[in-house]
């Protein structure tokens, strides 16, 4: 057990004996590094977790007090599971994603992490190097499946976790996306169940309206990630075909499930025969020593399709994915070539050459340990300025904060009013097709804290309290 869960784990023993009552002020961050012995991050973490959880709520200016609702409460979607025969969010999506793309504009609402933590100078050497050794024949020597040093490559680092995956079964792909979606193409047909998270990827909810493939949505908690009761249930009511699902770091909550309810996961999908498309793409932005398996590690009957992409972690402008596809692995060739044709030859052999040099671990590992120290920064931020009403849900994983607010507040109306300011937020209605989390929003929190960030948390902050107010 890691030093920060002991530390909660600690104040919930207290709480529970009666040392702390609800409405109880706690020892402040700093007193509470004296009395425990651990560092400042290590206890800011603890107070995280426990107000994720419920046990504990933070008062802006006053400090953190124990809450007078029960300990452990979690917030869930109001409904087990939502069913969808025509999903139409595609016009909304775009419409929030162009809003947001101007450069003036703070990013809380992107998805990608701040591109300036990525070793770009050195990529660049690569595709020089690359460029200057290219021949005609390059184009098709990369054809799908893709380039045949980085397949061996990728093939490399699922070794390294204990994964037995063959280079030939890995398809390089023009992003992530591009892998999900052929994998979905792969498997249904339109007029299929699908089966996905609420709230979930909006890639997800666009890839089922473009393939006209019918949504089941099955409630995820912050804390403990997707209902796997619900999930058997509409696996034993309807014919289900695929579940696309984020097991690790998922966008936008951020939770990763733990080993135990991975295994069980893949046990479901496998007594139903289904197959699981797994978006993998936030495996390497993991906090602490150990990096969480995919639940591809699991599976043993080769059910699962395994999607990820260095986008997130490495560099966003090459585009570069794979699926580690087992059996559909031809199928999902053949689409593709009827699609993208294939992946950027010059990218793929730059990128290939990058890994070579042995650099992509040093680099991952400063950038989890920049991405933690931001969040952790943004975090305190926004407690100093959020009124107390609002709750931040905390995730050991990504760069990803889910905000909620009061149950009467509207998010997307929040939205337009943070764009009217040059700040985008991501709403909660991009991650659903009902309505069950129109009073949450996603907040990137990979930015340099800067002065125009701060200013931009300060915005934000009075918005909401204005409409608190209102």
């Amino acid at each position: 057990m890691k030093k920060y869960q002991q530390l909660a784990r600690q104040i919930i023993g207290q709480i529970t004996l009666g040392a702390w009552l609800p409405g109880d002020k706690l020892p402040s961050l700093r007193e509470q590094v004296t009395l425990s012995g651990m560092s400042f991050m290590t206890v800011s973490h603890a107070y995280q977790t426990l107000e994720s959880q419920g046990v504990i709520v933070a008062r802006p200016q006053s400090g953190y007090y124990v809450a007078s609702r029960p300990a452990g409460r979690a917030t869930v979607a109001p409904v087990k599971v939502m069913r969808d025969e025509a999903v139409d969010i595609n016009t909304y999506i775009y419409d929030m994603l162009q809003a947001s793309c101007d450069a003036s504009v703070v990013p809380f609402g992107s998805a990608f992490p701040d591109p300036r933590l990525f070793p770009l100078q050195q990529l660049n050497r690569s595709l020089v190097t690359v460029s200057k050794t290219a021949t005609a024949m390059s184009v098709i020597e990369n054809l799908p499946p893709g380039n045949e040093a980085l397949r061996h490559a990728i093939a490399r680092r699922y070794a390294r976790h204990g994964m037995q995956v063959s280079p030939d079964e890995i398809v390089i792909t023009a992003g992530a996306l591009e892998a999900l979606n052929l994998s979905l193409q792969a498997v249904t047909e339109p007029g299929d169940w699908v089966i996905v998270e609420n709230p979930c990827f909006y890639g997800a909810l666009q890839a089922l309206e473009r393939l006209r493939l019918k949504a089941l949505s099955i409630a995820t908690d912050p804390q403990h990630g997707i209902d796997l009761a619900a999930l058997g249930q509409v696996l034993n009511d309807y014919p289900v075909k695929a579940c696309w699902l984020m097991t690790n770091g998922q966008n936008p909550l951020g939770v990763t499930l733990s080993p135990e309810k991975k295994r069980q996961l893949v046990e479901l999908l496998q007594q139903h025969n289904v197959t699981l498309i797994e978006d993998d793409v936030y495996s390497e932005l993991y906090y602490g020593r150990e990096p969480p398996l995919p639940a591809r590690a699991y599976d043993e009957r080769g059910i699962t399709l395994h999607c990820s992409s260095f986008s997130k972690c490495l560099v966003a402008g090459f585009r570069i994915g794979w699926v580690a596809a087992g059996k559909h692995a031809r199928r999902i060739q053949q689409l593709q070539l009827m699609s993208t044709l294939s992946t950027s030859s010059p990218m793929q052999l730059a990128l290939a050459d990058y890994l070579a040099t042995k650099r992509y671990d040093s680099h991952l590992r400063k950038l989890r340990r920049t991405l933690a120290e931001r969040k952790q920064q943004i975090w305190q931020e926004l407690h100093q300025h959020l009124p107390a009403q609002v709750k931040l849900h905390h995730s050991e994983h990504g760069y990803f904060f889910w905000i909620e607010l009061p149950e009467y507040m509207d998010a997307n109306l929040l939205s337009e009013q943070a764009i009217a300011h040059k700040i985008s937020i991501a709403p909660g209605k991009m991650f659903t097709t009902g309505g069950g989390w129109h009073n949450y929003f996603r907040l990137n929190a990979s930015w340099a804290l800067g002065e125009r960030e701060r200013q931009a948390v300060v915005t934000l902050a009075d918005l909401i309290h204005d409409q608190i107010k209102a």
